[in-house]
């Protein structure tokens, strides 16, 4: 069985690296499984994407469609070009795709035009909230995915509500985690943390990109001022997203507490969310981590594609509703914050189950 693996943005990566490892194990065990990694480029700057390759041990691309940025339609079309003529070049049995991005979507519409059918790793989640591309991203992947691979009951439960039958849908686990805990014993202290002074659980980290945060300059300026306002003066590390860094070069959001650094590798970012006293995110996959690492985590979003990280997690819903947010700093700074509990089958072994299932299918 030869299975094409695509991987565009940033979240991809994580997700990936364990699925690689466990087809490597079962070609050792004798199976007749081969794989062809698919970099699209969706994202290309070294920091969001080129340091997961050396820091998770994942094998370099064996091509990279170089698509790079553009709008939501000219990022689609050049990844569809890209890929068609992948596929044309390299014919194999299975496409699989992972998360949520543009590269997800756009390749399971190619793969299913060529007749070829297609994994979905991550499969069945929803936020509701069809502003984000996102979601978007997620109902296209699964109207046409043949093998649904799932994290929670939840997404089973999005699935089956759609029609989708239980023959196609298996309970994995999360290959995320696989990669958090596989690597929990190599997270790197980054040298901000000497130069800043950082202490353990003396601190905040913060990230931000979605646009219904950051495309308004208004907005954007108050969450910040709100949130540093709250920190009473607690370190917050700001890693800026490059499309983030844009609109904050036009705005005076210059504060004693508030440290915006480059984005970090995988080591490095895990390293301080781990240590840290909170995580403040509009991320999706973040609030898994945090979960999984017992740390508070607050989320600029009125609905969340992981309410598991909500309900027994150590995640909370704020939107960006002023008194939400002031009354979760409350609560973190008052040291009453939940106990959060790992969700079923986010164990490390996610990715072994996948390919279990892939060579059984």
């Amino acid at each position: 069985m030869n299975i094409t693996i695509v991987a565009g943005a940033r979240p991809n990566f994580m997700k990936i690296a364990p699925i690689i490892e466990a087809i490597l194990e079962k070609k050792k065990e004798g199976f007749n499984i081969n794989y062809r990694l698919v970099h699209t480029g969706q994202h290309y700057d070294k920091n969001l994407s080129g340091t997961f390759f050396e820091e998770l041990n994942i094998p370099l691309p064996d091509t990279n469609l170089e698509v790079k940025s553009g709008t939501q339609a000219e990022q689609t079309a050049a990844i569809m070009i890209g890929f068609e003529n992948e596929l044309k070049q390299n014919p194999c049995d299975l496409v699989m795709v992972v998360g949520d991005v543009t590269s997800t979507m756009a390749c399971t519409i190619v793969a299913k035009k060529a007749h070829i059918k297609v994994a979905h790793v991550e499969a069945g989640i929803r936020s509701g909230d069809m502003r984000m591309p996102e979601e978007v991203n997620r109902i296209v992947t699964d109207s046409l995915t043949d093998y649904f691979f799932t994290t929670s009951k939840y997404a089973n439960e999005n699935l089956t509500q759609l029609g989708v039958s239980k023959s196609k849908i298996f309970f994995v686990g999360n290959v995320m985690i696989d990669t958090l805990l596989k690597n929990k014993n190599r997270l790197q202290k980054p040298s901000l943390w000497k130069d800043l002074g950082l202490i353990e659980k003396k601190y905040m980290v913060m990230t931000l990109h979605r646009p219904s945060n950051v495309d308004e300059t208004d907005l954007l300026q108050q969450l910040i001022s709100q949130i540093v306002t709250l920190g009473k003066g607690y370190p917050i590390i700001f890693p800026v997203h490059p499309r983030t860094q844009k609109l904050l070069s036009d705005l005076d959001l210059n504060f004693k507490n508030l440290h915006y650094v480059n984005p970090l590798g995988y080591l490095e970012f895990n390293f301080l969310v781990k240590n840290a006293l909170a995580v403040i995110t509009d991320s999706g996959g973040i609030t898994e981590e945090t979960t999984v690492m017992n740390v508070p985590c607050i989320t600029l979003r009125d609905s969340t594609e992981r309410p598991e990280t909500c309900d027994i997690g150590t995640n909370i819903l704020v939107g960006s509703d002023s008194i939400k947010i002031e009354n979760a700093f409350k609560i973190l700074l008052s040291g009453i914050w939940k106990q959060g509990v790992v969700p079923e089958l986010w164990d490390g072994n996610a990715a072994k189950r996948i390919v279990h299932h892939i060579v059984s299918i």
